[in-house]
């Protein structure tokens, strides 16, 4: 299950996305929003970070217009790495070292043809462990010992 969300300015790219998702026949659960009109990114962001910190989604895919808004807010959670990414290079890497939870797309970045491939990259890689394992789990360290 993945929780999707976006605010006024990726809401195109979320519902072309969401199609992709279908085809593939991919649950998912779309956390907003639901037209053009302005929203406040970081209630939607909120919404998904929940959904995969409370283990209701299995990962997230938030959209804004740099990706990087959405991804701030998503990394204020407890046990999320919310990667933006703006290829199909840092999509493989966010997950085969970073093991990333939750994918941050900015619409104005790329095309929705480059959405999907980025998706598609981030979704089929699988997280390498070893030492990349290691240092996460120093992030984790350190994300216990600030995050009370």
């Amino acid at each position: 299950m993945i929780a999707i969300g976006s605010d006024h300015g990726g809401y195109k790219l979320k519902e072309e996305i969401k199609k992709y998702l279908e085809e593939k026949d991919i649950k998912y659960i779309d956390c907003g929003c639901m037209n053009e009109e302005r929203v406040e990114y970081p209630n939607i962001a909120k919404e998904v970070a929940k959904l995969v910190q409370t283990k209701k989604a299995d990962k997230g895919i938030l959209i804004c217009r740099s990706g990087i808004g959405m991804s701030v807010v998503a990394n204020k959670f407890k046990g999320i790495i919310c990667t933006p990414c703006h290829n199909e290079y840092t999509a493989k890497y966010s997950k085969l070292h970073n093991n990333s939870n939750i994918l941050a797309i900015g619409a104005d970045d790329v095309t929705q043809n480059e959405a999907i491939c980025i998706l598609r990259m981030w979704l089929a890689t699988e997280f390498e462990g070893g030492r990349h394992q290691e240092r996460l789990d120093i992030i984790k360290e350190i994300e216990n010992e600030n995050m009370k």
